[in-house]
């Protein structure tokens, strides 16, 4: 077949790259290649216009075992137990066809997991949608939270945390993004770097089909009116068949037979097979007359750039191939030796006793092209909204607004379609903080988030990702965890706009000084580009799936308020930033304006005195403040507990909507007993941590002197009544 430009851009290549492939090649390409370097070199698999940028995080601490590059993060959290976690985006299939897309999201971010050594204890997302009112939101949302749950429930791993939330600038891009975390043997964990010549290269899980085929270039890529056509690159999974494939590598992984393994997620054949010989500086060969397909007469080009699911490649030692073949007899899986490891540093095809394809393995990775685009800072025209401007609106009216609007109402609707206490070991489930997984059969326990902050992130790139690593600190401290690691999703648009990349270069950087300052690495992640249609790009949308560790059960705190007459106060200083608050954004539809300045003094010194005071045992619930203020803090924590407050307003207030709507940082809000109170009082005062004592907790009622009262069973009822609103819309 003759390569045309037509061919060329179907396989989302620059004319430029083609010629620098004509180059590495010394030679015209077949479309088979094509198709290998056209999976290779999107940016899903090769990061071209991202990695300038991701090599300035930070990437280490004395925790972290393993950082990116490998399938997933690792970090050590004592007693030779590893958690292993990462986060990854399926937009692009969840628009196109939600259920399996968000479905072969959640089963392909688990592979990533086992495929380590490590078994699954918990699986988070964060899910964004367009207007609640646009015609594809109900569906869309349905089908996304449908395919979540069904994969999940299916292979019997809790979903325990995530985020559901709705903005315009998802209307035509959907973001769903899936994490998991596992537990695994430090001694014990797998890698996929292979090593070795003439080592078994075997092929195990389901047969190949023609699902998924261009899957990773079509995430590379804008949408347009055509979006509808792309349904066949969406793959279909099989949670059954995963739940199988798991239990055949963790019991093989038991035995000393695995050289490396990696998991066929992204361009599926191709790029487990190119990133194993790259990682080991080794060629590789396939045979593909033996790989193991479901559907008739499948060419080479279908079976390297197949996405089918639950699929693996195995580099064995010598020797260990029938005890491998029978542990995946066992378990009715396919187990085909389909080639080997050569010292060629080529991927070698044959297919029909001939060779189809034979490409050096350096030009489908390290000779990728890298771009450093062209960016564009930020520019600020905006200036701070004044409150005076505002139109009038009572107190209560604006927080009984708020409260029963789609992105703060309650979420149960969503959370409790997933199966959340499954393997028995979720302590704190979705609602808090932060989830708590006990590790089993021991007096510890991990806490994970996901947060994310997109208006933030688009007035003020830099603040803003410098914001989201600090959400997730303080969300992981409010339960007792010492913060460890991260991980993170980077959804931006079109990187060709330099405007998008200036907002995703910028966000790096504060995502960068955040994590430097406190000792909170980036070890794993994913970047998603190219998320929007017809040149209207979505907000910046970094997502930070953050883990920490509890050492002893007995110091796990939560936001429930405990009982009544308790103090409730406010540590870190209020200044009322209102600009991007929930306040000026939902009541008076303003979006300009920067978002809250971040200090990163502030956020660790404070961070650390609620950690100790949570040690110590001298407060009885916490919470921190960020979306929605005070105000909303206090109504979640009321709402979980059935207890209600009277607050009085500080004595130095000037404005009572700056005070309690405002979304300043390094804030939280923490309970205690009124005979622990002078010992709290001498504590901030020692650490020069600042503080307001705002009032108590009492019976009944939600109250702020003569502004706001409210029965708790009412403000319940508040926070709830949306979804009922939302489900008869669009029938």
């Amino acid at each position: 077949m003759k390569i045309t430009k037509e061919i060329i851009d179907f396989h989302g290549l620059k004319s430029e790259e083609y010629s620098k492939i004509k180059l590495l090649l010394n030679r015209e390409p077949n479309i088979l290649e094509l198709g290998i370097f056209s999976a290779m070199w999107n940016e899903h698999c090769s990061y071209k216009s991202s990695k300038v940028h991701l090599k300035k995080l930070p990437i280490k601490n004395k925790n972290v075992i393993q950082g990116p590059g490998e399938n997933a993060g690792v970090i050590d959290i004592g007693d030779d137990d590893a958690v292993v976690f990462k986060i990854e985006s399926h937009n692009h299939p969840s628009f196109i066809e939600p259920y399996q897309g968000a479905a072969t999201g959640v089963g392909g971010i688990l592979r990533d997991v086992f495929t380590m050594g490590a078994r699954p204890i918990a699986l988070l997302n964060s899910i964004h949608f367009g207007d609640p009112k646009n015609k594809k939101t109900k569906n869309l949302l349905n089908g996304v939270v449908s395919g979540i749950g069904g994969y999940g429930n299916c292979i019997g791993i809790p979903t325990v945390a995530g985020e559901t939330k709705f903005n315009s600038t998802y209307n035509e891009n959907i973001l769903v993004n899936a994490m998991a975390v596992g537990l695994a043997d430090k001694k014990r964990i797998f890698y996929s770097k292979a090593k070795g010549i003439n080592k078994p290269v075997v092929y195990v899980g389901s047969k190949t089909g023609r699902d998924g085929i261009h899957g990773a270039s079509m995430a590379s890529a804008e949408f347009d009116e055509n979006s509808e056509d792309k349904k066949p690159t969406v793959q279909v999974g099989d949670p059954f068949t995963e739940k199988l494939l798991m239990e055949a590598c963790l019991e093989l992984m038991k035995k000393d037979s695995i050289i490396s393994i990696q998991d066929m997620g992204a361009a599926g054949l191709t790029s487990s097979s190119v990133e194993m010989a790259f990682k080991g500086n080794l060629g590789i060969e396939l045979d593909l007359d033996k790989v193991p397909c479901r559907e008739d007469n499948m060419s080479p080009y279908e079976m390297m750039l197949s996405e089918s699911q639950e699929r693996m490649l195995i580099i064995l030692e010598d020797g260990k191939e029938n005890e491998a073949s029978e542990i995946f007899k066992k378990w009715d899986l396919d187990f085909v030796i389909i080639g080997k490891t050569t010292n060629s540093k080529n991927l070698s095809l044959k297919f029909k006793n001939e060779i189809v394809a034979t490409i050096p393995i350096n030009a489908l990775s390290s000779n990728a092209p890298l771009y450093d685009r062209k960016w564009t800072k930020k520019k600020f025209k905006s200036k701070k909204v004044k409150f005076k401007d505002l139109k009038k609106i009572s107190f209560d009216e604006a927080f009984f607004k708020i409260i029963s609007s789609p992105n703060q109402s309650n979420k149960k609707w969503v959370t409790e379609q997933y199966d959340q206490m499954v393997m028995g070991d979720t302590i704190e489930r979705s609602g808090t903080d932060a989830a708590i997984i006990k590790i089993h059969n021991k007096d510890k326990a991990i806490a994970v988030t996901v947060d994310s902050s997109a208006n933030y992130c688009k007035s003020f790139p830099l603040n803003g990702g410098k914001q989201i690593v600090c959400e997730s600190w303080r969300n992981l401290i409010s339960v007792g965890a010492k913060p460890i690691a991260i991980t993170n999703c980077l959804n931006f648009g079109n990187p060709e706009n330099p405007e998008i990349m200036g907002e995703f270069a910028e966000n790096i950087l504060g995502i960068k000084e955040a994590c430097e300052f406190l000792d909170y690495p980036v070890v794993s992640g994913n970047v998603s580009f190219y998320n929007g249609t017809n040149n209207n790009n979505i907000y910046p949308t970094p997502v930070i799936g953050g883990v920490g560790l509890i050492k002893n059960l007995n110091k796990i705190q939560n936001h429930r308020f405990k009982k009544t007459g308790s103090n409730i106060v406010v540590v870190g200083k209020t200044f009322g930033h209102l600009d991007q608050s929930v306040f000026i954004n939902q009541i008076h539809n303003l979006h300009d304006g920067m978002p809250p300045d971040v200090n990163l003094l502030n956020e660790k010194n404070n961070g650390e005195m609620v950690f100790k005071l949570i040690n110590t045992g001298i407060i009885n619930s916490v919470h921190d403040v960020s979306t929605g203020g005070i105000i909303l803090a206090l109504a979640e924590m009321s709402i979980s507990s059935q207890i209600g407050i009277k607050i009085n307003k500080p004595k130095k207030l000037t404005n009572i909507f700056e005070y309690f709507f405002g979304e300043d940082q390094s804030r939280y809000i923490i309970e205690v007993d009124k005979k622990n109170y002078s010992k709290l009082e001498s504590l901030f005062k020692e650490n020069n941590i600042y503080f307001d004592n705002i009032g108590t907790t009492q019976n009944e009622y939600f109250e702020l002197d003569n502004d706001l009262k409210i029965n708790v069973k009412e403000l319940y009822e508040l926070n709830n009544k949306w979804y009922n609103q939302f489900n008869g819309l669009n029938n």
